[in-house]
């Protein structure tokens, strides 16, 4: 962290409806903060075209999938539009030690499972819209989806909101700029927290033990 003490990593959360700025709020926070990384999901979906196996999603087949829930190689897994997407434990687990953050873009029941396993490490975001209205004008606008899609998008949102309670932050994000100031704040004051920052107790000592007399 800033100060130079050693501390232990964050599991950052940002969960939000579709449509309500969570991928914008996750990009500005790669890109302004060397100290946070991506968590990569594994997912049984189609690669799309642009995106990178191991960079954006490590990409398998359900066989593959099953496999690695049986053998406990998953942090959280769930099944998202007929699709199954999941966090691979390992490489979380070394940037957490090493004391680098750990961003992740998981719905309500990924952030469930996470904090069920590592909840002392864990902070959890729900980014809601300014309106439903306004949410489902955000999703028309992307012109990536037809209109059934969207509104199964529209229907699940409503689902998703209604786990609001289970997060420790509510931000809502009727400015982009705004929005991620705000969720800023909130990852730099939980770097801070004592109980994360491990270089403190040598750190402290230090300071009210007197200097050895030369």
């Amino acid at each position: 962290m800033h100060s130079g003490l050693a501390r232990r990593g964050v599991l950052f959360v940002l969960s939000s409806p579709s449509g309500a700025g969570k991928s914008t709020i996750a990009r500005l926070l790669l890109e302004n903060d060397s100290d946070i990384s991506m968590s990569v999901s594994v997912t049984t979906r189609p690669m799309r075209p642009g995106e990178v196996d191991g960079r954006d999603y490590h990409f398998v087949d359900v066989p593959r999938f099953k496999a690695m829930v049986e053998a406990g190689e998953l942090m959280e897994w769930a099944h998202v539009f007929d699709h199954r997407y999941g966090t691979p434990k390992a490489p979380v687990n070394d940037m957490l030690a090493a004391g680098r953050d750990v961003l992740f873009d998981i719905d309500w029941q990924g952030a469930q499972q996470l904090y069920q396993q590592s909840g002392a490490d864990v902070v959890r975001v729900f980014i809601l819209p300014p309106s439903v209205e306004e949410l489902g004008r955000r999703l028309a606008m992307r012109g990536t989806d037809d209109q059934a899609v969207i509104e199964a998008r529209m229907a699940r949102a409503a689902s998703e909101i209604s786990h609001w309670d289970g997060y420790d932050y509510v931000v809502v994000n009727d400015d982009v700029q705004g929005c991620f100031a705000q969720v800023l704040t909130v990852l730099n004051a939980e770097r801070l927290r004592r109980s994360r920052q491990t270089g403190l107790i040598g750190f402290a000592r230090k300071l009210v033990t007197p200097p050895a007399e030369s």
